[in-house]
Order: C-alpha cells, then sequence, then structure tokens
C-alpha cells in the first residue's frame, strides 16, 4: 500500500504537481490524437508549456507588487493592512500544491466522465482549474487544519468536477445568444456576473440600444489596453496614497527610492505582471484548445469546448470597454468606502476588473444594450470588492492572497463551502 501511496505522491509533486508539465502532456496526447506531423505536436506541446510557465510567473509578480499597494493604502486611510495569513500564497503552492494539482486532475477526470453522460460541455479553461482548486483546497484547510490531507484532496476533487460539470450548462442559453452558436460555450469562473447581467439586462435596457451602434471618444480609447489602464488607475491611486501615507507605512518596501518613483514602479511592476500573465494566457489557450480537440472528438465525440471569457470579447468589443469602465468605477467607492471605515483595505485586481467585467458586458449588452452592459460591469464590481474583502480574513490561516485574484464564482464558492463547514461544525459540535 506504502508503494502505490508513494508512487501517487511522487506523480502529484513531479507531474500533476507541475501544470507546465501536466498540461504539456494533456497537450500532446490531444495533438497525437490527431495524428498531428511530429513539428506540430513538438511546437504545441512546448507552447502549451511556456504559457503556463509564463501565466504562473506574471501572477507572481502582480502578488509580490500587490503587498505594497496594501501597505500604501492603509497608511493613506491611517487603518491596518489585512492580517498577515499564517501562511502565504507562495509558501502555500511549494507546500500543498501537488495536492492542488492533484484535485485538479481527478476532479478533471470525473467531469469528463460526467460530461460523457450528459451535457456535453468540455471545461478548458486550464489556468482556472489550477487555481479554483488551489483556492478549494485552501478553504478546505482553513475550516479543518488537523484533518487527513487526503480527505480534502477527495472532497475538492468532487467539488470541482460537479463546478466544471454544471457551470457551462447553466448559463448556455445566454452563451447561444452572445455568439449566436450553439458550438461554443463559456467556461469561466465570471459566469455568476455573466449570467445575472444577461438575466437583469432587459430590464434596464433593449438589444436595440447596442454598445456597438456608440461612438466613443478617442481621448479615452487607451483604456482599451489593459497595461495603459493598469499603470494609470493603479498610479494614481497609489501616487495619492503615499502622499498622505506615513512614512513608516512604507518605509519596508521603498528599497531606498523616493517614495513617488516607488509608487509609479510599483504600478508598472502590477502592470507589468499582469501583461506576462496575459501573454501566458493567450500562449496557452492558443495551443491547448486546438491540441485538446483530439481528446474531445476522439474520446467524447460530440461535446462543446468551454472556453476562456475572451472569446465573446469580438462580438461587442465596445461592451467589454464599458463593462470594464463601470467594474472599476464601483469597484473603487466600495474601494474608499471600506478604507475610510477600517473594513478592508481593497486590491483593484485589473485582470478580474477587465476579463470578467468586459464579459458582464458582453452578456449584459445582448439583451439590455449600453444599459445592459453597464449593469454587467457593476454586479462584477460589486463581487469583486465584497467577495474580497469577505474572503480574505475566510482564509487568513492559508493563502488569503487568492482573495484577490477571485472571480464572481470563485467568492460564491468559497462562501458555500464556509457555511457547509460552519454547518458541519454546528451539528458535530467540532
Amino acid at each position: 500500500m506504502q508503494v502505490w501511496l508513494d508512487a501517487l505522491v511522487w506523480i502529484a509533486n513531479n507531474i500533476v504537481g507541475q501544470p507546465a508539465i501536466l498540461l504539456g502532456i494533456i497537450a500532446f496526447i490531444g495533438l497525437l490524437l490527431q495524428k498531428k506531423p511530429p513539428e506540430d505536436i513538438l511546437s504545441g506541446t512546448v507552447k502549451v508549456m511556456i504559457g503556463i510557465v509564463l501565466m504562473i510567473l506574471g501572477a507572481g509578480i502582480f502578488v509580490e507588487a500587490v503587498l505594497g499597494y496594501q501597505a500604501a493604502i492603509a497608511g493613506a486611510f491611517r487603518v491596518a493592512p489585512p492580517a498577515a495569513p499564517k501562511v502565504d500564497l507562495q509558501t502555500f503552492i511549494a507546500e500543498y500544491g501537488s495536492y492542488a494539482a492533484l484535485i485538479m486532475t481527478i476532479g478533471f477526470l470525473i467531469h469528463l466522465i460526467l460530461t460523457s453522460i450528459r451535457w456535453r460541455f468540455v471545461y478548458l479553461t486550464g489556468h482556472l482549474m489550477w487555481w479554483v482548486s488551489l483556492t478549494v483546497l485552501a478553504v478546505l484547510l482553513n475550516l479543518f487544519p488537523t484533518v487527513n490531507i487526503w480527505i480534502p484532496v477527495a472532497i475538492g476533487s468532487i467539488i470541482m468536477a460537479v463546478y466544471w460539470t454544471i457551470q457551462p450548462k447553466y448559463i448556455h442559453k445566454y452563451m447561444t445568444t452572445v455568439m449566436e452558436t450553439d458550438e461554443i460555450a463559456y467556461g469561466h469562473t465570471s459566469s455568476a456576473a455573466a449570467y445575472l447581467a444577461a438575466l437583469l439586462g432587459p430590464y434596464v435596457g433593449s438589444p436595440e440600444e447596442s454598445t456597438e451602434k456608440i461612438t466613443l471618444p478617442k481621448s479615452i480609447s487607451w483604456l482599451k489596453d489593459i497595461g495603459v489602464s493598469t499603470t494609470v488607475i493603479i498610479g494614481i491611486i497609489l501616487l495619492i496614497a503615499v502622499a498622505f501615507a506615513p512614512y513608516e507605512a512604507i518605509a519596508g518596501y521603498l528599497g531606498g527610492l523616493n517614495k513617488y518613483i516607488w509608487a509609479i514602479i510599483t504600478a508598472l511592476k502590477m502592470a507589468g505582471g499582469i501583461l506576462v500573465l496575459l501573454t501566458g494566457v493567450r500562449m496557452f489557450i492558443g495551443e491547448i484548445v486546438p491540441a485538446f480537440r483530439g481528446i474531445s472528438e476522439k474520446l467524447l465525440p460530440g461535446s462543446r469546448p468551454a472556453l476562456d471569457c475572451p472569446i465573446v470579447f469580438p462580438q461587442a468589443p465596445t461592451a467589454v470597454l464599458i463593462g470594464f469602465l463601470s467594474a472599476t468605477f464601483v469597484f473603487l467607492i466600495f474601494l474608499v468606502v471600506f478604507a475610510a471605515t477600517g473594513f478592508f483595505v481593497l486590491v483593484p485586481p485589473m485582470i478580474m476588473l477587465f476579463f470578467p467585467g468586459g464579459a458582464a458586458g458582453v452578456f449584459g449588452n445582448s439583451r439590455g444594450g449600453w444599459k445592459g452592459a453597464a449593469l454587467g460591469g457593476a454586479i462584477n464590481g460589486v463581487f469583486l470588492a465584497i467577495g474580497q474583502a469577505t474572503c480574505w480574513p475566510l482564509l487568513i490561516n492559508y493563502a488569503p492572497e487568492l482573495a484577490t485574484l477571485g472571480d464572481p464564482d470563485w467568492y460564491i464558492i468559497i462562501w458555500i463551502l464556509y457555511g457547509i463547514g460552519y454547518l458541519i461544525k454546528l451539528v458535530t459540535g467540532a
């Protein structure tokens, strides 16, 4: 028995626990099933692996810059930054990343089994599969820190399989409206905001008022560039924050720099981290989708791919911008209110404000025009602000930084798991 466990742990640590290796193998198998030429198999597999590495590096740069940002905002409002975790995100990934990868792998296999039985939507947003699996593990360990690690692995695998199977299905009726086809599904943890945007869109507007019929001034066209918009928005916030923050609040992050120069560099680092991450996402998505097609066609005939949220952006590019701006505006209102009241120091998660906000804008626009797009972005902004503020303390012992990287579904999963966990503790008296 021990030999099998040792082998499983070795596989988890060296294959499943290494997303680049695991997804490289998946890409290799998919391309092989399609009988691609050797050079295409080699190129596709390597690009998938490089994409994963870039995603991880980009997230690391972003998270590192976030710590200084939080300290500056907290100092400006004279409130304490979020409590330091018992185990930070970097340490958590190092110690428990292999188990999260195991959850992702087992969960995905169960998902494929469920997909083969019913609802043939294959969830292919690989980077989110990894991060949400990591988050579910963190939640379970925060709730039950003394439990045998294999119990959270088993429970987490089932949770992920059920989510990946149901999520593309429940939003698909609105996805077909957006895409005007039944061939592509929506596989992203922003589905709650997108669904609500499409559901409520008709109550605020109509499809005849589509954003694509609106001409926006060129003076704000720079907001379409996520790197520029991140630098400018974060930079302005930081420059104002360091002007009011006491020196001792940010001294440990300055590295000998003038505080205003440090603010600009920190904003650039956050934008740079996002751009590195996005480069990895584009490379990964561009290769894993056609590679996985071999698996979905050969092993799961009739299945449809559930893809990352940018798949809807070309349907209404202006709605993407309106959704992003609306989400950012609402989030910044919460940021000021929460910080001023000492409730929580929010971190503007520009990736989540842009991508889910833009997608919610597209879904809202499809049924409510430009007003629906604005509503969709606002819904996303509310989700991100309340989710981040409430989930950081819930994850305080293990990787609370995950709360700053979440999407709407991400937070809903945390809330539901904590509700169930507290109920179990109440019933059992634990």
